[in-house]
Order: C-alpha cells, then structure tokens, then sequence
C-alpha cells in the first residue's frame, strides 16, 4: 500500500495573495478605527484641517524694543524669526508662516491660535540666575534636591549705606538705600506681565514672580540661558524612582555654566548652613519674572538643575522648548493680533483638486488603453493608496497638528504619477517573462521578483529627495515634501499588499490566463519573439493570415532595444546567406 502523499506546508501563490489582501484590510479598518476614536474623544475630525492658504488663521505683529535712539539690525532680527519657528514647530503648529516686515516681526499661525502657542511666540525667553538678597515672603518651591524654605525676614539689619564693595552675588553690600527704599515700595500688582522688567547684568533687580504674589530683590547675573545646551521637561521623581505627580524642567549647561552653577550652588549651601534665609535661594528669572526660587539644600556640581513649580505638562513643555531654543535677541511687544482670511480660498483649492482630478482621468485613461483589463488593477490600486492616504492626513491633522496646503496638494497631485508608475514597471516585467515564454502564473512571479528591486530603488531615491526638501525647505515647501514622502511610503505599502496579490488572482482566472486580447496579456499582441536581457528568438514561420494583425501590434509594442535586435538578427542573416 503505498504512503499517502504529503501536502507541501509551502504556501500557493493564492494563498499568498488572500493573505497580503487580508493584512491591508486590517490596516485599512485600523485607520479607520483611529480616526473614529479621535473623533469621539480626541477632538479629532473626518476632514483635514487645512493650511493658512486656503482657510486663514491669525496674524500676530511684534515690534522691536529697544532704547532710544538704537536700532535694530538684520541680524537680529533673523536670528528671532529663525527662534520663533522653532518654538512653532515644537508646538506641532504646521505651516505657520514667520518672516519680517521692516522691523518688524510678522507671525501667521493657521486656524485659532491657542495661549501656549501665543505664549511661546510672544515670549522673548531670556533666563537668568540671581541670587535672592531680599523676600517680602518665602516661596514655596524647591529644586532637586531642597526642602520648602520658611517665611522669614532679611537677617542681617540693612546698613544706610554700604560698607564695602560686595564680594558676591549673595553679598548684602548690594542693598543701597535707594535700592532699599525700592523694594519697600515695589507693587507687584502693578507689574504687567506682559512688561519685562529688566535691569543690567551686574546690577540687582527688583522684581515679582510670576503669580504676583512675592516681591524680591536680586543679585546680578551669575548664569544665563546662553548657557543652557538641552532642557526637558518629565516629572519629578523621589531618590526610589516613584513619580510626585509633578512636573518639572530639566536643564543641562554647557561646560561654563557647569562651572558657574556649581561655585553658586556650592555658595548659597554654605549660607543655608549658617541660617542666612533667604540668601541661600537661587531665583531663575524668565523675562523679568520669578520663576521660582528655591532653597539650596547641596551643591549641584553635574550642571544639571531641575525647575520645579506650579507647572502642567503642557506649560513646562512650553518653557523647555523656550529655553533649549534659546532667548530671542531682542525684546519684543505685541503691536497687533487679527483674525486673517485665507490667502487663497475656496477658488483656489477647487482648482487644485480639478488638476489633480484632470491627471488621475488622464492616468486612467492612458492605463486602460495601453494595459485594457490589467489597467482595471491600476486603477483599483490607485483607489486603495487614495483612501490610506486621505485616512493618513486626517489622523496626523487632529494627532500631530498637520495641515494641508496647497504646496501639499500638489505633492498629492504628482504623487499621483508616481504611483501608477511603480504599477507600470510591474505590468512590464510581467509581460516580459510572457515574452521569454512563461505562461501567467510563472510570469507573475518572476515579473514580480524583478519589479519589486526596481520598484523598491525608485522609490527609495523618491523618499529621500522628500526628507532632503523637508529638512532642508520652510514655509509651504515642507508641506510638499511631507505629503510626497507619505505617499510615496503608501505607494510602496499598495503595491506589495494590493496590486501583487491581485495579479496573483487574476492569473488563476480563465480570462487573464487564456490571454484574452481584452486582458492585456495577450501572447500574441505581445510577441513571444523577445526573451528579455537583449536576447531574442529566432522567430518561428507561422500562416501569415493567422498572425498579421498580432504581427502588426507586436511590431507597434518593440522597445527600442528590441526593434534595434531584430535588425541585427536580420542583417547578420542576409550577410551569411551572400557568403
């Protein structure tokens, strides 16, 4: 009795294909799910939001502070512009427009502008470390390591006059009667936030924090944020690793303000030993304002400090990315804040989507002729990268902040091109093993194996020209290239779980596989003379009636390599029969 037969575990061709076909469902239907859980609980929508050009969004007008009779240079004023992007971008804020008007700074955010983003690009940043001379109150905040300070008063009595030069930061020989007398009298209600209250480097400063609450008097400036190569913000955490629940800055100096921090911290952990309150705080000043001041409970010589206070997650993201990108070189106020339009409009993106319409028509119709049937699986394929992309941009709209401009419609409108091309190379290899003589289902196999290094190539060299021009490119042009790059990604995720395996199955029907002239796999139409690789059959003699207008339409399909071939073959043939 013989053994029955094992079943290859190998999976088929068709299995294969139902399998890929199955997996882009499950994406398709995951898209979906996150767009609708966005829109449920995430303030998420089914359209995208679109870009400044084509729905407006709001128009903020800073003007220079400076003292009488100076001016402002180019310079600076590209260096506040090249800052504030950056503080846009890190707030997820797409296609914001930034550029100067004279001397003046002209913002344009798309769509309505919320109070972190207008705090990140009105504030100026400009931190600096003073020690704390003199506190109408105690704070009560800490930096890592410190414990609360108590309310006390100054405690050493002031003298009318100093009675040295001061030795330090922290040195009560600052406090003259005049700055005495002023910070008796400071209101800190009668501070406007939005006014810096500024004084010279190497001069005390009398100031509020930021809750106006607490009064202080300061030191000059022992460090600055010029010094600062990295900040961060997380939450705090214990000498265990268990979370407080509350947030925090983290910053990093470079190798000075290492060195200066730590010859401060290690000063006013002296003075807190000797019982010097408030002079053992260390108060980090952001535009004029107290952040906070902390106690000093040990020496921080790894140039790491930690800013503590009332802070959210989203406030101390906001202050982080202020300080990491650094102070804007000059002050600036705010001279204005409108309500824009958009600069395009309806016309305009109507016009946008008529042209790329115009060239999908175009690419379908091209398809159809030159592939018949087979141009039905472009066709369909171009349908499936439509929706994944379409579902794509609205999710990274509402997750990620994105918006979609003209620029990136027209990434969308060339993207269009360059995905049936990746269709074409595919359909051309698959018919070149048709020619060699493989019948449809080894062609589709083989033709694949060979599209998909080409397929692969080209759009690797598509990808990276769109992170060069996104990386490289501002304004509208990022929009561009970010929509170019999604799609070519998309591009390459289709043709591998979608037009492969549907080639797959068609092979197994009786239409392709017979090679019908409709299909556009007829043997026949192709011409089974081209091997491929440059190599060529000799043709083989058939009834001219039976093949002329196969003939015909084959000789209309030659590449040029092939016409060029044929011709060799036919000449080196007549030379021989002379000799």
């Amino acid at each position: 009795m013989a053994a029955p037969s094992k079943r290859s575990s190998r999976p088929t061709p068709v299995r294969k294909a139902w399998r890929s076909l199955t997996w882009l469902g499950v994406i398709i239907v995951g898209l979906f799910a996150i767009n609708a859980a966005g829109v449920i609980w995430g303030g998420g929508s089914w359209t995208p939001k679109l870009a400044l050009d084509l729905e407006g969004g709001t128009q903020i007008i800073l003007e220079p502070q400076v003292e009488t009779g100076a001016s402002v240079s180019q310079e600076q004023l590209d260096q506040a512009v090249s800052i504030i992007r950056q503080r846009v971008d890190a707030s997820g804020v797409a296609e914001a427009e930034i550029n100067t008007e004279g001397s003046n700074v002209v913002v344009r955010i798309p769509g309505e502008l919320d109070d972190q983003t207008r705090n990140r690009i009105e504030s100026s940043a400009k931190l600096e470390l003073r020690a704390v001379l003199l506190a109408d109150v105690a704070t009560n905040q800490s930096i890592d390591p410190s414990a609360s300070p108590e309310p006390t008063e100054p405690a050493e009595e002031l003298e009318s006059t100093p009675t040295a030069e001061p030795t330090d930061g922290s040195d009560l020989a600052w406090v003259t009667p005049a700055l005495q007398d002023q910070f008796d009298n400071f209101d800190c209600a009668a501070l406007d936030e939005a006014d810096a209250n500024v004084a010279p480097a190497d001069e005390p400063l009398v100031t509020c924090d930021v809750a106006r609450s607490v009064k202080y008097l300061l030191g000059p400036v022992e460090a600055s944020g010029e010094n600062i190569v990295d900040a961060t913000n997380g939450m705090v955490t214990t000498q265990t690793g268990a979370s407080t629940g509350q947030w925090a800055v983290n910053i990093q100096f470079d190798e000075q303000g290492t060195e200066d921090f730590a010859a401060v911290s290690t000063r006013l952990y002296g003075l807190q030993a000797e019982g010097a309150s408030p002079r053992d705080q260390f108060a980090f000043v952001l535009d004029g304002a107290v952040l906070t001041a902390p106690q000093m409970n040990g020496a921080i010589t790894d140039g790491r400090p930690q800013i503590t206070g009332s802070f959210t997650q989203e406030s101390s993201k906001t202050l982080a990315d202020q300080l990491k990108f650094g102070a804007l070189p000059i002050s600036f106020t705010v001279q204005s804040s409108d309500t824009i339009s958009a600069t395009l409009g309806t016309s305009q993106l109507q016009s946008g989507l008529i042209a790329g319409l115009i060239g999908l028509i175009l690419v379908v119709i091209y398809t159809l002729f030159q592939y018949r049937a087979l141009g039905s699986v472009t066709i369909a394929s171009l349908a499936i990268a439509a929706l994944i992309t379409y579902l794509m941009i609205t999710i990274l709209s509402w997750r990620e902040g994105y918006r979609l401009s003209l620029a990136g419609i027209a990434g969308l409108i060339v993207a269009i091109g360059f995905t049936a091309d990746s269709f074409i190379v595919y359909f051309e290899r698959v018919r070149d093993e048709m020619r060699d003589g493989r019948s449809l289902v080894g062609a589709v196999e083989a033709g694949w194996k060979r599209a998909f290094r080409t397929i692969l190539a080209s759009k690797g060299v598509n990808l990276l020209a769109a992170v060069v021009l996104f990386i490289l490119a501002v304004g509208s042009v990022k929009g561009f290239a970010y929509t170019l790059g999604l799609t070519t990604i998309i591009d390459v995720v289709v043709v591998i779980l979608f037009t492969h395996p549907m080639l797959q199955l068609l092979a197994q029907t009786r239409f392709f596989s017979s090679g019908n002239p409709w299909s556009g796999l007829d043997p026949n139409a192709l011409g089974a003379v081209y091997r491929g690789r440059a190599e060529f059959r000799k043709p083989v003699a058939v009834p001219a009636t039976k093949v002329a207008s196969s003939s015909k339409e084959a000789q209309k399909r030659q590449t040029i390599a092939e016409r060029k071939a044929t011709a060799g073959v036919g000449s080196g043939t007549g030379e021989g029969k002379e000799s």
